[in-house]
């Protein structure tokens, strides 16, 4: 017979949730949880408004609300086609080379769905902001001439042909992640495919009108810095954020991809400073974004040693490519896409394979093998490169037929503000 107290304590004990002793959101920790809400707000500060600041300041004044329009239009529709099924292709398990549909519209996944640490659905969003500023990037290769229908064609195309299929290859359980390829945030999914796709692009559209030599310098270097600045800031929650937990190694990887993105920024500013005579402004932060780049991949594999090395090399190695693209390949590569982010992307991913050793301060397990592991990172920078590359004219094709994709010569020349959207940045009457 039960006393009145055991009556009122079993009552009491039958009134809790279920939830608080078992559910599928059992292992959500709430720290880890609080940093990648953090996190995803930072990277899509990346895009919203530092991309578009730091890309908008190099244009010239005519052109300038068209960048702004083009960031804000690629985060928009990147985001409804991350949900619709982009997510789904990318992380669900489907096969080797691509997932299935059966998480297309976020079907099956609830509150209380669990990944890893962290609610799913966070999980998600987290992982959309990266889907974001990937195609994003792209922008820098075709500002002052490309048509609006055909940047919507083309990105709408390239996330669904280039970006999805990389990012399952990689991160979602695909072929290059059972190799062992080393990516932690990006140096293959985001850098590379963005890069290669970006010089693939400038060279179908053909120079601007005066290039090289009679295009105005950027309209707003001040606009730049600030650009870049929060470029810098949000690539904490880009890099630390990947490793979707609060702990030490989010903390090594935040320290490393500063220590890199500096050291880069000093070693640029000083090769302009040798060539130039004088420090720039625009120069120093474009170092700055080449470190950031290139440390992507290797932020959750390397130590301080290595992040000195990453940034150095790519001061070094990022800006004597942009003379290369834009001198020698005479490829109008705008805002230095390809030279920045594509190589600054590589350079990393390759580098990580020597510099994750413990004698670099890395954090490689005993046993490991720097030849074999460059190896498999070659592989895995050879194959994104092709299929970026190929995938890329593929789409270019597909957008001349139907939308075309350069602007009349005469809107060129009043510049895509007025011509394409109507609106100037600077009402000054």
């Amino acid at each position: 017979m039960f006393t009145n107290l055991t009556k009122i304590t079993l009552l009491f004990i039958l009134a809790i949730p279920s939830s608080l002793f078992c559910s599928e959101g059992a292992n959500i920790n709430s720290g880890d949880t609080a940093w990648i809400i953090t996190a995803t707000a930072l990277v899509l500060f990346m895009t919203l408004p530092g991309l578009a600041l730091f890309y908008g300041g190099l244009v010239r004044s005519k052109n300038y609300l068209s960048v702004l329009m083009h960031n804000v239009v690629i985060a928009c529709l990147a985001s409804v086609l991350w949900v619709f099924c982009l997510y789904s292709l990318a992380f669900s398990e489907g096969n080797a080379y691509i997932g299935d549909l059966s998480r297309a519209f976020l079907s099956g996944i609830t509150q209380d769905s669990v990944s890893g640490s962290i609610p799913e659905l966070l999980f998600v969003g987290f992982q959309m902001t990266f889907a974001i500023i990937t195609p994003a990037l792209i922008i820098g290769a075709f500002v002052e001439r490309m048509k609006f229908t055909s940047v919507l064609l083309f990105t709408g195309l390239w996330l669904f042909l280039v970006y999805a299929p990389v990012t399952h290859w990689v991160w979602g359980g695909g072929w290059l992640s059972q190799m062992g390829v080393i990516d932690f945030a990006g140096g293959l999914v985001v850098h590379a495919t963005a890069g290669i796709s970006a010089l693939i692009l400038a060279k179908a559209l053909l120079p601007r009108n005066g290039f090289p030599n009679r295009l105005s310098v950027p309209h707003q270097p001040a606009m730049v810095m600030i650009g870049a600045c929060m470029l810098w800031v949000g690539w904490f929650g880009f890099n630390a954020g990947s490793q979707l937990a609060a702990d030490g190694q989010a903390a090594m990887s935040l320290l490393v991809t500063h220590i890199s993105a500096s050291v880069a920024s000093l070693t640029w500013m000083a090769i302009e400073w040798k060539k130039n005579g004088k420090p720039g402004l625009v120069g120093i932060v474009t170092g700055t974004i080449a470190g950031l780049a290139t440390i992507t991949p290797a932020s959750g594999s390397v130590g301080p040693i290595g992040a000195v090395i990453i940034g150095f090399s790519a001061g070094v190695v990022c800006y004597y490519m942009c003379g290369v693209v834009k001198g020698v390949l005479k490829i109008d590569d705008s805002l230095d896409v390809f030279a920045v982010h594509g190589v600054g992307g590589i350079l990393g991913t390759l580098l990580v394979a020597f510099l994750a050793g413990s004698q670099f301060g890395g954090n490689a397990s005993d046993g490991y093998s720097m030849l074999a592991q460059f190896k498999v990172q070659l592989i895995g920078v050879l194959v994104v490169v092709a299929w970026s590359a190929i995938a890329s004219i593929i789409i270019i094709a597909v957008c001349k037929a139907l939308t075309g994709l350069r602007v009349t010569e005469e809107e060129e020349t009043i510049g895509l503000d007025e011509s394409e959207h109507g609106e100037k940045a600077y009402n000054l009457d």
